[in-house]
């Protein structure tokens, strides 16, 4: 048995096809004209920018919007002026146009890959992705493509590159393993929102595995069987059909509503990052919009996108949604998230400088442009603003300023917009946790962004495997936290929600329960998952279960407690 990490769920049972990396070859040479060179270049990154787009919107039909924004920063990275200058800079020199990619990317391959966070090596395979493409353009060289694998594929690979996994058809591919990559890599990502089995990070795993060997994939435990016995393929079918069960046991809650086991109503929205996501949402019976993202539409463009191209995104959205809530968040950008054509000052932690609300507050016209289009677009439904990375009262002050600006520009412009439009905020740092009974005066909703608020309580970055183990939605001071976000928004007679990845948690769950949440905001991919869990809990059985935690001190305690009363009530599937 070869032992990795199990990033996405379920049991996989197929035969092996192994792909195994090769560098591309070439043989530099004396260039005749510097400038045939450079528009040979040029030619090559157009096609790639087409092909990549292609990519991404097979992605986004297939998985996510999310996702795709992992080759829409291919599109932006490659478009770099840096990156870019410098491999101009070598064709004017004399190289060739082959070797100037190759050496310029693998002097960013090199770069990325010397900083210790896992987040930034994955820069390294982007590079490595956008290297190989150009080059496999310039030299007529076909690239690998797993559209046409046949069914029952295990895939198994040095590294699973995005390129490679736009292709995939997850009807056709049951299983991926790869030597590198962990629970933040893309290839995670993608195999999660595919419903793939994946195991990362399994050693040796090209030189164990053969072209056509049948291979067993744990995505659950981590484990890859070679060449299972009849024992071991018996019993693992048998897991497998058992997964195929609990997954069309979800099926009996796509129209159902979301109430816990006494009756309580609550209300369950999704996560999205585009008008197309809304639609996926919609059909796995979600009851609103809890948290649009509006960033993808910066991210996949090089310039800002007009007024009207953003009225439209957010106008089809209210539309899908019509008489449901719509909470579409302002542009959230800084820490992971860079917009080259923006530029914006790099800062040595940028995770606490200049980002999400305080970049728009400093942006104005940037500013003014989204709200503009999203009051134009609440006519159409019942869209929300909402602010991230609050921090305190001024900065709510100072938006409700910049909305009535944007409302008076519409009236000059004998433009319609709801004039009542409901303003909140995204509890996300512990300064807007803190003073929550100090906002909740000032705004119509919170939204409690767990992701950022436990980076910020437990001072983690959790893209940082040194100290990753300490970021835990369970922590106590986290669940106090929360518990004192809601306990403050009802107070104030406001309505209090829930879009991080804590709202989706089987463990989480009982508490938030207990704790009054209104609203639970998740990826489309569990929203029937989240509703079943919801439903197996009843309020007395989650107060109990509560009360308990709150006197516990480590988050070990609290998990192991958590699992063990998920599973006495069968809400973990």
């Amino acid at each position: 048995m070869l032992k990795g990490i199990g990033v996405s769920e379920g049991i996989g049972i197929g035969k092996a096809l192994v792909i195994e990396s090769h560098d591309i070859k070439f043989d530099s040479y004396a260039i005749r004209s510097i400038n045939e060179e450079l528009e040979r270049y040029h030619k090559a990154v157009e096609k790639f920018i087409i092909r990549t787009k292609e990519m991404a919107n097979n992605i986004a039909t297939n998985a996510s919007e999310k996702e795709a924004e992992i080759l829409f920063g291919h599109i932006i990275m490659v478009k770099d002026p840096y990156m870019q200058g410098e491999i101009e800079s070598l064709i004017k020199s004399g190289q060739c146009v082959e070797y100037a990619v190759s050496k310029i990317c693998d002097s960013f391959i090199s770069m990325f890959s010397s900083v210790d966070d896992e987040l930034t090596n994955q820069r390294a395979t982007d590079v490595l992705d956008i290297k190989n493409s150009l080059l496999a353009i310039l030299l007529n060289i076909e690239e690998i493509n797993l559209k046409d694998a046949p069914p029952e594929t295990v895939v198994v690979a040095d590294v699973l590159t995005p390129s490679m996994t736009s292709g995939i058809n997850s009807e056709n591919i049951v299983g991926i393993i790869t030597e590198n990559g962990g629970a933040t890599s893309h290839s995670s990502i993608i195999a999660r929102a595919l419903g793939i089995p994946a195991v990362l990070s399994v050693d040796n795993a090209l030189q164990n595995i053969k072209n056509g060997n049948t291979v067993i994939v744990d995505g659950n435990k981590g484990d890859v069987i070679v060449s299972p016995s009849k024992a071991a393929f018996a019993e693992y079918s048998k897991k497998q059909l058992q997964y195929i069960k609990q997954r069309n046991e979800l099926k009996k809650y796509k129209n159902a509503p979301t109430v816990t086991a006494d009756g309580d109503k609550k209300l369950l929205f999704c996560n999205i990052a585009s008008s197309d996501d809304a639609l996926k949402a919609k059909e796995c019976t979600a009851e609103g919009i809890g948290l649009f993202r509006t960033e993808l539409m910066f991210l996949e463009k090089d310039r800002l996108p007009t007024e009207n191209e953003q009225y439209t995104e957010y106008k089809r959205t209210a539309l899908t949604f019509r008489h449901k809530p719509v909470k579409i968040r302002t542009l959230d950008i800084g820490g992971d998230k860079i917009i080259p054509y923006l530029n914006i000052e790099k800062e040595e932690n940028p995770y606490l400088g200049n980002r999400a609300i305080r970049y728009c507050l400093k942006q104005e016209d940037i500013f003014l442009t989204q709200l503009r289009a999203i009051l134009r677009a609440s006519i159409y439904g019942k869209i929300k603003l909402m602010i991230p990375l609050v921090t305190c009262i001024e900065e709510v002050q100072a938006v409700k300023k910049a909305i009535e600006a944007a409302k008076e520009q519409l009236k000059e412009n004998k433009k319609c917009f709801e004039e009542n439009i409901e303003v909140g905020i995204m509890i996300e740092t512990p300064s807007a946790m803190m003073i929550a009974d100090i906002l909740a005066e000032e705004v119509d909703f919170f939204s409690i962004g767990t992701n950022d608020l436990t980076q910020y309580i437990m001072a983690v970055d959790r893209g940082n495997d040194n100290v990753s183990y300490l970021y835990s939605a369970f922590h106590p001071s986290v669940i106090r936290a929360i518990k004192h976000i809601i306990e403050s928004g009802h107070k104030a007679g406001i309505p209090v929600e829930m879009c991080g990845e804590a709202a989706s948690d089987p463990l989480m769950i009982p508490l938030l329960i207990a704790f009054g949440l209104d609203e639970f905001s998740v990826s489309a991919a569990v929203t029937l998952k989240t509703r079943r869990a919801i439903s197996k809990w009843s309020k007395a059985h989650a107060k109990k279960v509560a009360e308990n935690v709150l006197k516990m001190k480590s988050e070990k305690e609290i998990v192991n407690y958590l699992k063990q009363e998920a599973e006495s009530c069968g809400s973990i599937l």
